[in-house]
């Protein structure tokens, strides 16, 4: 592939000042279909641009048929491969950065403001809106067309607010304190089966079929709702049916005959090369599940081993135990397919080989069950510990990479002639009436218990049986259990759905942070999450900032464009710039993963239209990044040369840098912008000569800028292309969320909570902390001897003297003792590992905080087999030198450090599902050692949840003095990176 035009100009600008050549050498396409070639100055705008290629065109043919230059704009493919219309005309052909250097004509056919905001809104969001107007999904036109009205309804009313108005609802009212963040090291960077399948499914009629009352939406079509009449000649119809108007003018239609519920008949072939791939007998078989969240709502339909070569058929149906009138309004039909391979020796069983999966909701988004043909390209890459090779948690978005995927075609028939709906909720809701049963005072001791178990305990059949019955004691004495009550639901009985929807509406608003479990994968219920977003609503803006991260991320359970959560989010980002700020992050970050490509952008489109104000300010943040991302792959290309000298090589490649750096393109883009990491500072000018790249494998450029706002001080920023910082992201988030709690039990253990935030595929931004140094630095400058530099207990109390004087001293050690009492809490709590003496660091007021999160979660390193961090959390003897302020009998100090543990510890206890819930709502988001419910289990094991409150302490207390024992194998492991790291330099 020619290299982009992106590398050309960063060369061209970076090494050939010499020569001065300044121009680019561009082909023009015109719609006349004449061809041009010439160049033009790289740094000039599009508008001077096409007035050289309008005066040069005058002496090509056809001419004239162009008509007014002003009718006409460019267009281009991009760097990220994404057709692009040139529609605001100031920018710079070294802006634009085209693929190739290569612009077409085109002529404008439509309102010119109008193409001007949609040019803006693609470039900022990274997908044109023309591949979006291109989806031939009627779901996504629809979303966007509503989204649309709202957006200019909202802009309305933004152009009649008063200045006080506008300030509060476009600005941050609060700015929040500077703190530089951390440096950290960078991370380990870490076929899709081309195969065609066909599926048929086939949804037999059900006997529960009755008509309802013409649509009022859509009076010329009339819709059939999903009914269930225990017998043809009873009167009364289940809450969860359509009452029938027996005085309407519509006489309902006939039922259908009885019959069983869904069924699927299948027929499968494969392509040549995966038939070698599978061996010659190969059987394969399908297998289907019907899923509400997490629960299975009837036993797996399983086809019959099927044997072949190329084609795959199965003549009988496969029919799943439930009843159509049953099946919940959010149930998902999921897709295994696999191969068995033959029975090895030794071996009972035949080997099951994955071929791929794929899922789909049974519903649309308008309600309808589905009727008509439907293709479906699956997945190849499986998760661990599936069960049943099922995926229910996965995407029900189909693999956008069609080529390589497995095709699945998928027919729902038509039962009658008309379209069935899901009844509307006041037709799904059941009267209550609680029961007048007396429960003895047993069943409530048992409710109890249960009720004060953690997310991630499993309830038997028999305790869901009691919560359920139970269910008006839970809502009067135990309202946070709502969680386990609608886990006890038994999802595939219409009367219990119609009963939940109906106690929803009475249900004790939970507290924000209670109602964040209810947005989990267990949780689809549209009523459920309607009620949980309802909850957060009472979230201040500080608050809702806090899990913004997971709120995004759950986005991904969501199987509609348009949902509570989507409005909830818009809604509150619009009205909070702050919170739009990172709203739009958050999601930008994520658009390169195909599942969740088109939902991000309708999000971020629809945040644009509603935030026009906000366009140029995120839009200059996308361009600085982009040209910083262009520095860091410069220096990849200059450090990747052979040059015999590793110092003459970083020299040329710094010089090569600092020119990149000094050009107008580059120093316009990177100054007066906001910063991604926080919207309420402004990064003025960029501080050359000051900057560098790191010497690490991905190179991380450290970029240095002088504020002005700040008092003239430097603030530094690291920007990271080539790893993925959304683990730190999270850990630093809980840290933030850790010294909150902290701080609301008046207790502030002086947490560093560093800025850290992923701004696209594998690359981000990291606060730099000012006045700081790693533990490793701070040993090996006061020992000439790299092997002993750890074992100098004095060093870091040296070091915190250097920097302090008397009381400033003493403070610096009090800051140092708290601050450790935290991170050793945290680190333990989180199994936060690779705690190596570079990822440790001192600020000179003697806040010790951690850096670089590349394993949580009890994930230690280890080699050859061998755990090499042997203890629960970092507590060395030179640490406690510092807290015992150089005094070995100073047993006071030390004493109060233990207590500080001790309280942070309890205090994290008391709020141990929130913990869980957070990590649990990470579970889709691809990180490397976030995968399963079973990394979360580390957490409940460290904060000992299901102990009382005095054995979780006297368990914490051995991990202490474990630490305490054990600290010399800590000191070992520095002393090996530091001879590493001494070698290296």
């Amino acid at each position: 592939m020619p290299p982009a035009m992106t590398d050309l100009m960063d060369m061209w600008a970076a090494h050939s000042q010499v020569s001065g050549d300044n121009l680019v050498s561009v082909d023009f396409l015109l719609p006349t279909g004449i061809y041009i070639q010439m160049d033009v100055p790289r740094e000039a705008t599009i508008q001077h641009i096409k007035l050289l290629l309008w005066k040069q065109a005058q002496t090509y043919p056809l001419f004239p048929s162009l008509g007014e230059m002003e009718g006409h704009m460019f267009e281009c493919v991009n760097q990220a491969a994404v057709h692009e219309e040139l529609e605001d005309e100031t920018r710079r052909l070294c802006d634009v950065r085209p693929f190739w250097p290569m612009l077409k004509l085109v002529t404008r056919n439509c309102g010119r403001a109008e193409r001007l905001l949609d040019s803006k809104i693609g470039v900022l969001i990274g997908k044109g809106l023309h591949e979006l107007d291109a989806l031939p999904d009627q779901e996504v036109k629809d979303f966007r067309s509503k989204m649309f009205r709202i957006s200019e309804e909202k802009m309305q009313r933004v152009q009649l607010m008063n200045w006080s108005e506008w300030l509060q609802a476009c600005f941050c009212p609060q700015l929040e304190p500077v703190v530089g963040a951390a440096a950290g090291t960078d991370g380990v960077n870490d076929k899709q089966a081309e195969t065609s399948l066909k599926v048929t499914i086939h949804f037999d009629q059900s006997q529960h079929i009755k008509a309802c009352l013409q649509s009022k939406e859509c009076p010329h079509l009339t819709l059939v709702q999903i009914s269930s009449v225990k017998d043809m000649f009873e009167k009364e119809i289940s809450a969860i049916g359509a009452v029938v108007n027996r005085k309407s003018s519509n006489p309902p239609l006939p039922l259908p005959p009885k019959r069983r519920g869904p069924s699927v008949s299948l027929c499968l072939a494969f392509p040549f090369w995966l038939n070698r791939t599978l061996l010659v007998r190969v059987q394969v078989q399908v297998r289907a599940g019907l899923f509400h969240g997490t629960e299975l709502l009837c036993k797996p339909a399983v086809s019959s081993e099927s044997s072949g070569r190329s084609e795959h058929v199965w003549n009988r149906m496969l029919e799943f135990d439930i009843q159509v009138s049953d099946l919940p309004r959010m149930a998902r039909l999921c897709f295994a397919v696999y191969a068995i391979m033959d029975k090895v020796k030794k071996a009972r069983t035949s080997l099951h080989y994955p071929i791929a999966w794929v899922n789909t909701m049974v519903f649309d988004y308008k309600g309808q069950l589905k009727t008509g043909d439907i293709t479906l390209h699956s997945w190849s890459s499986f998760p661990d510990e599936l069960e049943e090779m099922l995926n229910p948690i996965g995407t029900i978005q189909t693999n956008p990479y069609t080529e390589n995927a497995t095709a699945l075609h998928i027919q729902f028939p038509d039962y009658i002639a008309h379209p069935i709906v899901f009844p509307p909720f006041d037709k799904v809701r059941e009267p209550l009436c609680a029961p007048s049963i007396t429960h003895s005072k047993k069943f409530h001791i048992e409710l109890k218990e249960i009720m004060e178990r953690d997310p991630l305990s499993q309830l038997c059949e028999n305790e869901k049986d009691l919560i359920w019955t139970l269910r008006y004691d839970c809502m009067e004495n135990f309202p946070q259990s709502l969680p386990k009550l609608l886990l006890s639901v038994k999802w595939s009985k219409h009367e219990d759905m119609a009963q939940v929807a109906a106690l929803l509406q009475i249900w004790p608003k939970l507290s924000p942070r209670d109602a964040l479990e209810l947005l989990d994968f267990n949780y689809p219920d549209q009523y459920v999450r309607e009620y949980a977003v309802g909850c957060l609503k009472d979230m201040s803006d500080e608050e809702l900032s806090q899990y913004l991260l997971q709120l995004v991320q759950v986005l991904r359970y969501e199987p509609y464009y348009d949902c509570a959560l989507t409005r909830f989010l818009l809604d509150r980002g619009q009205g909070n710039r702050n919170i739009g700020h990172f709203l739009f992050w958050h999601l930008r970050s994520e658009m390169h993963m195909p599942a969740v490509s088109v939902q991000f952008s309708l999000i971020l489109e629809a945040y644009c239209r509603g935030s026009i104000p906000h366009i140029e300010v995120l839009k200059k943040q996308v361009e600085a990044l982009s040209k910083l991302k262009s520095v860091n792959e410069l220096i990849k290309l200059g450090t990747i040369k052979n040059v015999r000298s590793k110092t003459k090589e970083a020299m040329l490649t710094k010089e090569a840098m600092m020119t990149c750096l000094r050009q107008s393109g580059y120093t316009e883009t990177l100054s007066d912008l906001h910063s991604p990491l926080n919207p309420s500072v402004l990064l003025s000018g960029i501080n050359v000569e000051k900057c560098r790249y790191m010497d690490s494998k991905m190179k991380p450029l450290w970029i240095v800028y002088n504020n002005k706002l700040l008092g003239g001080d430097t603030l530094g920023i690291i920007f990271k292309n080539g790893d993925d910082l959304r683990q730190d992201m999270l850990t630093l988030q809980i840290l933030r969320l850790m010294d909150l709690l902290w701080k609301e039990a008046n207790l502030d253990l002086r947490i560093v909570p560093y800025g850290c935030l992923a701004t696209g595929d594998r690359s981000g931004l990291i606060e730099v902390v000012s006045s700081a140094d790693t533990i490793a630095n701070i040993q090996l400058t006061s020992s000439n001897v790299a092997a002993a530099a750890a074992f100098n207990k004095d060093a870091l109390l040296n070091w915190l003297k250097e920097k302090n004087s008397g009381d400033a001293l003493e403070k610096a050690i009090e800051e140092f003792t708290l601050s450790c009492a935290g991170y050793c809490v945290a680190t333990y709590v989180l199994g936060i590992g690779d705690r190596h003496s570079d990822n440790i660091m001192v600020r000179s007021t003697g806040q010790l905080f951690h850096i670089d999160f590349g394993h949580i979660l009890g994930n230690f390193k280890s080699k050859f087999g061998i755990k090499r961090e042997r203890v629960p959390f970092i507590l060395t003897h030179d640490f406690i030198h510092v807290i015992q302020q150089g005094k070995t009998g100073n047993t006071e100090k030390f004493g109060s450090f233990r207590n500080y543990c001790e309280q942070a510890y309890l205090i994290l206890r008391r709020n141990g599902n929130l913990f869980i819930t957070l990590f649990a709502l990470m579970l889709t988001a691809g990180l490397p050692e976030l995968t399963s419910v079973k990394d979360i289990q580390y957490l409940k094991d460290s904060l000992a949840l299901g102990k009382t409150d005095d054995e979780a302490l006297k368990q914490f207390r051995q991990k202490f003095d474990e630490a305490l024992r054990e600290s010399w194998t800590t000191k070992v492991n520095w002393m090996a990176h530091n001879v590493v790291k001494d070698n290296r330099s």
